[in-house]
């Protein structure tokens, strides 16, 4: 249970607190991301009508960044890329075995929650864990199932214990039950509830030491690779404190991505890159998705919480604050695959996309929260919370904005400048420069499009050669997809949340071919 001391590790919203003037100043503190983000937008319009000239150089130095962080982020993803593929090509399971003793004494506790997802995505990821090179007798893994996706997902849980219920040291069915009071139905709740039980009813039960177990929560579409587990133990312990750090891999959207349509591979794609080249800025990483923590911390901080959406980078979140700030997050260099979003239909595949990217970018909930958290931990550093606070925020609005900004409001200048601006030099040159600034950015699109062919799984045979040439000339859809599924969703995302319209978990449907 969270102390009293720390009781703010359990809000989800404004209206989970008690105290009024507390919870007037979480609104106002969930207000501030989107209030950045529109107040960027609106002033910059405005601008553009009264100071055309200011703008438009604010535009060209704009583009200079863009392309100045392009070639930065370019270089991180290689460099990232180098050291992944380097590891990718060892041996994990032998190296542990002859550099880090004691290794076997730790259980893996994996976590795997599900909705209405079909067979053929649980079966690959619990095939997976079975052809794991790593001694099955450690690993305890949870089907974590929900009481309201009905018989369908029940069926599904009973065949996964009638093939894998002796492949592992445990393998353990859960059923989250619907509408429990204070919850939101999601990821969140389910392995909130499946982590507690297998606590419970397996870790303590056996008197198995919590320091001596890690917990890896995947999403269910999550296959890990042969050495997966052997290069987390291996990773664990080579740092000073894995109890206090929280281990990320790279989420490779790749399961589905031969049957993707362009769009989605995109999107896919560089959702891939830009978790890949985060591992070179730890600094900046917070948990996502499929990740392994010890299970010390996870009880230090009650678990999982419940009652909100993005529920994975919440975790560092709650440790970070639960530790005063001493808490971090270990890069792996080593890839997950995942499923990109694909649906039955194309129009479908869209929506869904764009709901997904609203998701991911309503993680901005986390905002309000690690704010108020800044405010009442004083024993946090100083200027550890104007970094995180900085980094984080800057990252959000960016999202929101950066695209717009260059894409669409960079453009304004020609058209609410008026007569006397648009008579001038540089408003013959606005365009002319934009555009040469934009091509030298194609440096980033270039590296995306050779990295993209060097981690595709095996083509099914259905797909001839020249599916290769489809996914490299792809790329120039980026410039699209960066505004209608970048910067529009994540936008959707802080009004929602500045508005008081908060959002509930939306479970993205898994949909494959062949």
């Amino acid at each position: 249970m969270i102390s009293d001391e720390y009781y703010y590790l359990t809000i989800g919203r404004a209206s989970h607190l008690t105290n009024a003037r507390e919870r007037r100043w979480y609104r106002v503190l969930e207000i501030v991301p989107g209030a950045l983000s529109w107040g960027t937008l609106a002033l910059t319009m405005l601008l553009a009508w009264l100071t055309p000239v200011f703008i438009a150089f604010f535009v060209i130095a704009f583009d200079i960044y863009w392309f100045l962080k392009t070639v930065f982020l370019s270089l991180h993803l290689r460099s990232a890329f180098k050291k992944m593929r380097a590891n990718i090509g060892v041996a994990w399971h032998e190296k542990l075995k002859e550099e880090k003793p004691g290794w076997e004494e730790y259980h893996h506790l994996i976590l795997l929650p599900m909705y209405k997802e079909s067979w053929e995505v649980v079966g690959a990821s619990l095939r997976a864990l079975a052809a794991a090179n790593y001694p099955k007798e450690k690993m305890i893994v949870v089907l974590a199932t929900e009481e309201r996706a009905g018989e369908e997902a029940r069926a599904i849980a009973e065949k996964a214990h009638e093939e894998f219920g002796t492949t592992f040291f445990r393998f353990v069915i859960t059923t989250h039950p619907k509408d429990i009071e204070g919850e939101m139905a999601g990821k969140g709740s389910n392995i909130n509830f499946a982590g507690r039980k297998a606590k419970e009813d397996i870790i303590d039960a056996l008197g198995i030491d919590h320091k001596k177990v890690i917990v890896s929560a995947f999403d269910i579409d999550t296959v890990i690779w042969a050495e997966y587990f052997a290069r987390l133990m291996y990773v664990y312990l080579s740092v000073p404190r894995p109890e206090r750090v929280s281990f990320q891999p790279v989420p490779f959207y790749i399961n589905n991505i031969w049957h993707a349509p362009a769009v989605a591979r995109v999107i896919a794609f560089s959702a891939t890159f830009w978790h890949m080249l985060q591992q070179e800025r730890p600094e900046r990483m917070t948990t996502f998705s499929s990740h392994s923590m010890s299970l010390t911390a996870l009880c230090d901080v009650d678990f999982w919480q419940p009652n909100m959406v993005s529920e994975d980078s919440r975790i560092f979140w709650q440790c970070f604050l639960r530790y005063d700030g001493d808490y971090a997050v270990e890069p792996m260099y080593y890839p997950v695959s995942m499923d990109a979003n694909v649906a039955d239909t194309f129009w479908q595949t869209l929506v869904n996309q764009y709901k997904q990217q609203r998701r991911w970018g309503y993680g901005v909930e986390n905002v309000p929260y690690f704010l108020f958290g800044f405010f009442k931990n004083k024993k946090i550093d100083f200027w550890k919370k104007v970094k995180f606070g900085f980094v984080i925020i800057e990252g959000f609005h960016s999202w929101a904005t950066n695209a717009l900004i260059i894409f669409l409001l960079g453009w304004l200048p020609l058209y609410l400048g008026g007569e006397a601006f648009n008579a001038t030099q540089l408003s013959y040159n606005l365009p002319l420069v934009t555009k040469y600034i934009m091509t030298l950015s194609m440096i980033g699109v270039v590296t995306s499009a050779l990295l993209s062919v060097l981690i595709l799984p095996p083509r099914p045979p259905e797909y001839g050669r020249w599916k290769y040439a489809l996914i490299v000339l792809q790329w120039p859809l980026m410039f699209l997809t960066i505004i209608i599924f970048g910067s529009l969703p994540g936008l959707d995302a802080q009004t929602r949340l500045m508005l008081g319209k908060y959002m509930g978990f939306w479970v993205t449907p898994k949909a494959r071919k062949g």
